[in-house]
């Protein structure tokens, strides 16, 4: 059951932060971090990256405290590193290694020991640590020749290496392939200390001790793996819906029950008017009731509007105990693909050609850096970048961004054999900031009413007032949506819809969406991933393996 950690390794108090132009990120969490390992879930948008710089100390709060105990070092999301920077820079030792490096060639300056203090061993260390972790143990090896997920294995590293008494990791698995990921995975099994990670991979938050989810300003605390918070979860869901169907009835009884007083006090008023007119009682009398009937009916009247009230407020109780359960079943377009249709060609380095044929959905998997998203983009010529997340995309990553994104050229191709084609990039950041919902997603239809558009929008969970927002004022959840909807609300109806990682940076509830809207398309599909819950859940056809020589194979 929830519960603040005892004997905590952070404590946050009213902790509330706002961005420069006012717009408030956190406002009055509260809660606390334990000495093990947390993982720390909730919506794209819920302050959860920030939350991790403010217990950092790379942040300041704009009200409120964040008390650790001891130090924190901090991991976040994206290593934009200068490629030229060494893995000892990556570990974070570089000033003790080039200090020890000094003093053993004959430096003596007092300055250099200050730095050593009692690490004389960092070198050694660092190696062994590396050593153990399956990666490159040259301290001096550039950065610019590790893939991403050796860059990414090779920080956290360091972060345990440095030996901070809070770690703090931002989405540590983003990109990383499978061989990685359980690399990753060994590392936290045998972390000691505290340890806080942001992720949404589910493989990643069943080794953790605990479960802490941010959402609308609470922080909510489990004792146990993410399987577990959320078999607890269902539970209070479940009695939240019955509290709010108990609140509901009981705001339509007292609503009835303020009616019937209304229809008694009229039916009183009519009586006394037909009392007077027949004379039946002396004028004096007849004050004497008036007076009295009214102080009862005013009575009467506050009670059972006191009534409804606290009815009405045990609803809004109700109603936000119980979250927002809504899911995607859209009835999508059909895109006319018949079974025996082909709809594109990949050829691997061999000369061997694999055929997507008709509604059919295939994985293409493989290590980061074989280049699967530039076979993507060999397969949509034209379409690299600056083209849009609708129907056409560019690629995701730069120079130095150690991200996963595949760098180096390969010898498999393909073709298109169809012109309707959709297309979903890493990022989707090229959607318009400044074009409203409405328009970002009628750029994909523009035939299509704007009222059926927003109907369907609607069942996208974008409703309402949301669909005239400008882009760049969503979420991270939110602008996902609205990519997907116009990418699957395309007319006409996309043939091929080709998708490149979808799931990184996605919370949980997000990817769950892209599942259930992904189950009523009945195109084909090419989909990019190394999230292997999503590829089960998603259930593709068959799995194409991309190797390092640019060979495809039948997995």
């Amino acid at each position: 059951m929830p519960s603040f950690a005892s004997d905590p390794a952070v404590v946050l108090h009213h902790l509330s932060f706002a961005w420069p132009d006012g717009s408030a990120a956190l406002q009055g969490v509260s809660g606390a971090f334990g000495r093990g390992r947390t993982g720390l879930t909730g919506l794209n948008g819920a302050g959860k990256s920030t939350l991790l710089r403010l217990i950092a100390g790379g942040l300041r709060p704009s009200s409120g405290s964040v008390v650790v105990s001891g130090t924190a070092d901090h991991l976040p999301q994206r290593l934009t590193l200068d490629v030229g920077a060494t893995v000892a820079d990556l570990l974070g030792v570089r000033p003790v290694v080039d200090a020890v490096r000094a003093i053993v060639g004959g430096d003596v300056r007092a300055e250099l020991f200050d730095v050593v203090g009692d690490d004389w061993d960092v070198a050694e260390r660092s190696v062994a640590a590396l050593s153990a972790a399956g990666l490159p143990a040259d301290l001096d090896r550039t950065v610019g020749t590790l893939s991403g997920g050796e860059a990414m294995l090779t920080a956290v590293v360091g972060l345990r290496l440095r030996g901070a008494d809070v770690a703090l990791l931002d989405e540590p698995t983003n990109n990383l392939d499978g061989d990685a990921r359980e690399r990753l995975y060994d590392l936290v099994r045998g972390w000691r200390g505290a340890l806080v990670v942001v992720s949404h991979d589910r493989a990643l938050l069943e080794l953790m001790d605990e479960t802490a989810e941010l959402r609308a300003g609470s922080l909510t605390t489990f004792g146990g793996p993410y399987s577990e918070y959320r078999a607890w979860l269902d539970v209070q869901q479940e009695a939240a819906e019955q509290a709010l169907r108990t609140a509901e009835h009981t705001l339509r009884r007292e609503r009835r029950q303020r009616i019937a007083l209304e229809e008694k006090v009229a039916h009183s008023e009519r009586q006394a008017r037909k009392d007077r007119a027949n004379r039946r009682y002396v004028p004096a009398v007849i004050r004497e009731r008036k007076n009295k009937a009214e102080r009862s009916q005013g009575t009467r009247r506050g009670l059972a509007d006191d009534r409804v009230a606290e009815a009405r407020a045990a609803v809004d109780a109700a109603e936000r105990a119980v979250r927002d359960g809504d899911r995607i079943v859209v009835d999508l377009p059909d895109p006319d693909v018949p079974a025996g249709r082909r709809i594109a060609v990949l050829t691997g380095a061999d000369g061997r050609e694999h055929v997507l044929q008709g509604p059919e959905r295939v994985a293409l998997t493989g290590p980061n850096g074989v280049g699967k998203t530039t076979l993507l983009e060999r397969l949509l010529p034209g379409r690299a970048a600056g083209a849009d997340a609708a129907g056409t995309g560019g690629r995701s990553g730069g120079a130095g961004a150690c991200d996963g994104s595949d760098a180096t050229p390969v010898a498999a191709s393909g073709r298109l054999l169809t012109d309707r084609v959709g297309y979903l990039p890493q990022r989707i950041d090229v959607l318009d900031d400044a074009a409203t919902v409405l328009d970002a997603v009628r750029a994909g239809a523009p035939q299509v009413p704007p009222g059926q558009l927003r109907n369907r929008l609607a069942r996208f969970l974008v409703r309402g007032a949301a669909v005239h927002q400008p882009v760049g004022t969503l979420s991270g959840g939110e602008r996902f949506r609205v990519a997907l909807a116009r990418l699957l609300l395309a007319d006409p109806p996309a043939q091929l819809l080709i998708l490149d990682e979808p799931t990184n940076s996605l919370d949980i509830e997000s990817t769950d969406r892209l599942v259930e809207a992904l189950a009523s398309y009945r195109g084909a599909l090419l989909l990019v991933s190394h999230d292997r819950p999503f590829l089960e859940r998603l259930g593709p056809d068959r799995e194409l393996r991309l190797d390092r020589g640019g060979v495809l194979t039948e997995a």
